[in-house]
């Protein structure tokens, strides 16, 4: 099941005294499955935040549509099952971590008796139990970070949009939160990521698009974006005698160094004449791994392809 349907979305603004029209989506179409954590990618000026405001119903499509969990955007109770943890979030300077998860837990319409437990769990699950009757201007940006999460979690959604969680926060916070995440997928929660931290995306994200200019330029699971399926490192136990003076192997595109191949291949029977010929001379293989690109590579890779650059 699905917990985000989008079909063929356009939205176009008008700007200026002129109201030339600027278009932020165009004829996107995606979709993102229940109990999954799903990784929205762009640079700025994208679509990213067009995209989730459309889904929160808080802007409205100029073409096409979207459903969440399996309702129409025009139901808005349906968002009593949402949390959302936007960019730059403000909170009330005078209030508590208690009291703002309070009144978040007001504003969602969330009914619970045991509310002063929920909140409690929240606290110490994002580590802030003890700033708990502390004010918030007092917070640094990786506590407010911290306590947004919680606030998005405090009305135990079934879809959370996350809009730069670990903004601000340091490297044990970020694995800290990267681990919720995950408990919260096993939990069946769906997560919708929007991060400009690629790396965090790639540890996390089931599945990830890129956008640019308001279309979406590739979309997959991280595996399916960044391997390569012919091209292999090869690593043996010693050393590999120079090979590239076998004629066998002329047709074969191979770098070499030390006791590494970086084997380009057609098929898997070039991959495996190479895997041969490395055994009959008795030379231990170790590994045999298909290469990898980082999300980094590929993301910049798109984006530079889709203006033209080189």
């Amino acid at each position: 099941m699905r917990a985000i349907e989008v079909n063929k979305l356009t939205k176009v603004y008008q700007v200026g005294l002129g109201k030339q029209k600027v278009t932020a989506l165009n004829d996107l179409s995606l979709t993102v499955e229940r109990g999954s954590i799903f990784g929205l990618l762009g640079p700025n000026g994208a679509g990213k935040t067009t995209l989730i405001k459309i889904l929160l119903g808080i802007t409205f499509p100029t073409l096409g549509g979207a459903r969440i969990l399996d309702s129409d955007l025009s139901n808005y109770m349906i968002k009593k099952k949402i949390g959302f943890l936007p960019e730059n979030h403000k909170f009330p300077n005078y209030l508590t971590a208690e009291q703002t998860l309070k009144y978040f837990a007001q504003l969602s319409g969330y009914e619970n008796s045991n509310l002063n437990k929920r909140i409690d769990e929240l606290l110490a699950l994002v580590r802030m139990s003890k700033w708990k009757k502390t004010k918030v201007k007092k917070y640094s940006k990786g506590m407010m970070q911290r306590l947004g999460l919680a606030q998005a979690m405090i009305n135990e959604p079934e879809l959370i949009f996350l809009d730069e969680p670990t903004d601000g926060v340091d490297p044990i916070g970020r694995k800290e939160i990267r681990d919720i995440l995950s408990d919260l997928k096993e939990k069946g929660t769906t997560i919708f990521l929007n991060s400009h931290l690629l790396s965090e995306v790639e540890l996390v994200s089931d599945k990830v698009a890129i956008l640019n200019e308001g279309k979406l330029l590739r979309e997959g699971t991280v595996k399916e974006l960044t391997t390569s399926d012919e091209v292999y490192e090869i690593e043996t136990a010693a050393d590999i005698p120079n090979i590239f003076s076998i004629p066998e192997f002329s047709s074969i595109s191979i770098s070499q160094e030390a006791n590494k191949l970086i084997v380009n291949v057609k098929d898997n029977d070039e991959l495996n004449f190479v895997i041969d010929y490395l055994r009959k001379n008795k030379i231990n293989i170790k590994s045999v791994n298909m290469q990898k690109n980082s999300l980094e590579e590929l993301f910049v890779s798109l984006i530079k392809d889709s203006r033209g650059e080189k």
